[in-house]
């Protein structure tokens, strides 16, 4: 008989197990090889794909030919100023999750948690669960179960 404990266990370790793309920006801890697209990148394909020269692009976008210019080489890190990311994004013609994976793999790209992420108290409590899940050490079946419970608070209206 399948049990809800094991049904979240089962989903926790096939989650873990699975190669996630988006993830190896963050850290090398995963085991998978793939690299995953960095914000340098990202951006610098966002303009070539609007055929834009890095100095007409920065005309446009109000910003310093020289300091994008090593944004996009990923010599400095990106921005961390969101309405600037937002803008940015608008630039681009991103909305929705398109815009918010804009912002966190900015985020990422400076190594830091994306802040409405960090500021999010259900989310603070579930992180360090998710760190050790991700780095490989076993989660006990009550931690399983509390992670996956804070998950399901974050997708429920009212909840905290």
């Amino acid at each position: 008989m399948k049990t809800a404990a094991s049904g979240v266990e089962n989903h926790t370790k096939f989650l873990l197990n699975t190669p996630w793309q988006g993830l190896d920006s963050c850290g090398s801890f995963l085991p998978h090889k793939r690299k995953a697209p960095m914000f340098n990148e990202t951006v610098k394909s966002l303009r070539l794909q609007k055929r834009l020269t890095l100095r007409d692009f920065c005309s446009q976008a109000g910003l310093d030919p020289s300091n994008w210019s090593k944004v996009e080489r990923g010599v400095n890190p990106p921005p961390g100023d969101v309405g600037l990311l937002e803008r940015l994004a608008d630039f681009f013609g991103l909305a929705g999750a398109a815009k918010l994976a804009f912002i966190d793999e900015a985020a990422l790209q400076r190594r830091e948690i994306p802040a409405d992420v960090a500021e999010n108290v259900i989310l603070q409590k579930a992180l360090p669960a998710f760190f050790r899940a991700a780095r490989g050490h076993e989660l006990s079946e009550q931690e399983l179960q509390n992670l996956a419970a804070d998950i399901r608070k974050l997708h429920t209206p009212d909840a905290e």
